[in-house]
């Protein structure tokens, strides 16, 4: 493992720019650059179909804000076990026109039908099955809203000409992969209980071999109606008439007005300055951007610049630790509960958090006296744009578990996310992962469930960090190791492919990478009280981009664990 070298941006913190609320808000960026500086444009997602789509409609005369969505629609369909029209997501957009920061939150909401006690049993247990599986697991998807409201307010093209590569791919098909594969085998029985998914995704009910030629051609209708007729085209109609009829058929609560009533909200993003560096991220019901930040100002209490690799180790997983904490006992939805945000991102809450560090020992999780915390489906999506006029998105979407809730709407060819698990289905009770979370987000009928989905900008003087990834409740740590790389001066391709560990409060375990630590620093790590987990694979699937003010120049990387691809053109 590689020793953090200096950074001294992170001991001279200065008061926030801006905290979180749920009123929309175009937040400067404070450290304006000359755009006629680009070079090039760059994309980096996680399928090189979905790259390809969004350069070509840069090359036809869009913005980043077009090819984000041309990205976004088609990794929905060459990755339907991340994400796609049935998910919903957070998009962290700047406009280099008004020199404006805007988030989008196109989160999923809950029905109207889902109450406090929604999937609990009669005696007060909660169903995982119906929490996780079918369309009783599925909330209102807020991709397609999306797609229309960055067309209208941000893009130059229609959704016509953004949509067509995804339509073209779910008509005529594409190659599936060995990961389609081995999302699919983890998902398997669920897949084969819902006949529609299973003559979608499956060949004779089992898993397609490698490069069996996968269509999705309800799927494409459906995009083809949401290109004509914008949110409409969802939301109402045909399409919105077949998805309440086969929701309700298979047991579902979804109402005509659960659809009609969907909007995606402008959000003020997370937006906070150290010295000339700016670091612009996800604000609630996103986890994302609070947590960074508050590990940011953990972090600048200590010289950990001159500390060897093992007590940095140990003093970045308790700033984790400590972060995770706030998370599970504070934030939620902020349309329904109040979210101490500038509390949580204050200097005293630094200060309070550092005073119980103890650089020799670990600190036992169940010390700290909080509520427990809430995971996440692990196989979310990211993406990465920058276009010649220096408008950037930085977007994180997801349908939670791989597949989803693994039910597919009828002739839509729409796979429904699994998003209300990530809700605390009793508060105190566990969820699929068996934790548990707080009252702040409990269900409630049309709350957006917690996320940790973190896109983020970083932005000084001198350069400008696109990034992100998916990886369930592990996103806010690897968004904020892919960081420390980036402000040590490391190339893009090292925050991508840099060795990953984790911590979040409970389960009390430090997760690593099989790569991660040498068997000393692991003897080392346990005898300071840490309780080592390797995850047995590799996570996360890094999407980042770099713009270098001074030279103009632009660098892109896909994270190597995934099949995703970056280009950077002139």
């Amino acid at each position: 493992m590689r020793v953090i070298q200096s950074c001294a941006l992170f001991f001279t913190v200065l008061t926030l720019l801006s905290g979180c609320s749920s009123a929309p808000d175009h937040s400067r960026s404070q450290s304006r650059v000359t755009p006629a500086a680009i070079t090039s444009a760059a994309i980096a997602s996680a399928h090189p179909l979905a790259t390809q789509a969004g350069m070509d409609v840069l090359a036809n005369g869009g913005n980043a804000f077009d090819a984000a969505v041309a990205v976004a629609a088609s990794l929905g369909v060459v990755e339907p076990y991340s994400a796609g029209l049935g998910g919903g997501g957070f998009w962290l957009l700047y406009n280099a026109a008004g020199d404006e920061y805007r988030f989008l939150d196109a989160r999923e909401t809950a029905p109207a039908a889902a109450g406090h006690d929604y999937f609990l049993n009669a005696d007060g247990s909660v169903n995982r099955d119906k929490a996780v599986n079918g369309p009783t697991a599925a909330a209102i998807p807020g991709q397609p809203a999306a797609f229309a409201y960055i067309a209208e307010h941000f893009g130059r093209l229609p959704l016509t000409q953004t949509l067509q590569a995804a339509i073209r791919q779910a008509r005529d098909g594409f190659a599936i992969s060995d990961e389609y594969r081995e999302m699919a085998n983890y998902r398997l029985h669920m897949l084969q209980r819902y006949p529609d998914t299973a003559a979608v995704f499956l060949d004779d009910n089992q898993i397609p071999d490698t490069g069996f030629v996968l269509t999705q051609p309800g799927l494409a209708d459906t995009l083809e109606a949401i290109a004509r007729q914008g949110a409409d085209g969802f939301y109402r109609g045909a399409v919105a008439e077949e998805l309440l009829a086969s929701v309700r058929a298979a047991g579902g609560d979804w109402s005509a007005a659960d659809l009609h009533d969907y909007r995606v909200r402008e959000r003020r993003p997370v937006h906070v300055r150290y010295g000339d560096l700016q670091v612009i991220s996800a604000p609630p019901p996103s986890s994302g951007g609070i947590a960074l930040v508050e590990m940011l100002n953990m972090l600048s209490h200590f010289q950990w610049q001159s500390l060897d690799t093992i007590r940095q180790t140990h003093l970045l997983t308790e700033i984790m630790r400590r972060a995770y904490y706030d998370r599970a006992e504070f934030l939620g939805d902020p349309d329904f509960v109040e979210v101490p945000a500038s509390d949580l991102m204050s200097e005293a809450r630094a200060q309070h958090w550092v005073s119980s560090i103890d650089m020799t020992r670990a600190t036992p999780s169940l010390s700290l006296n909080g509520p427990k915390n809430i995971d996440e489906g692990f196989h979310t999506t990211h993406l990465s744009v920058l276009d010649q006029d220096g408008n950037m998105v930085s977007a994180t979407l997801s349908i939670n578990l791989p597949f989803g809730s693994a039910f597919t709407a009828g002739s839509t060819g729409v796979l429904l996310n699994n998003e209300m698990d990530d809700f605390s289905a009793s508060p105190g009770s566990p969820n699929a992962y068996g934790l548990t979370g707080s009252h702040a987000n409990a269900i409630q009928p049309g709350k957006r469930p917690l996320s940790s989905m973190t896109p983020t900008i970083v932005s000084s003087s001198e350069q400008t960090a696109i990034l992100g990834t998916p990886g369930g409740s592990r996103i806010i740590t690897m968004v904020m190791l892919g960081m420390l790389e980036h402000l040590q001066g490391k190339a893009v391709s090292d925050w991508v492919s840099r060795p990953r560990f984790h911590h979040q409060y409970l389960p009390d375990l430090l997760q690593h990478e099989p790569d991660t630590f040498t068997d000393q620093e692991k003897i080392a790590l346990t005898r300071m009280g840490h309780r080592l987990k390797n995850t047995g694979r590799r996570y996360g699937n890094m999407q980042a981009i770099l713009w270098d003010h001074r030279t103009g120049q632009v660098t892109a990387a896909a994270d190597p664990r995934g099949i995703g691809q970056a280009e950077v053109r002139p």
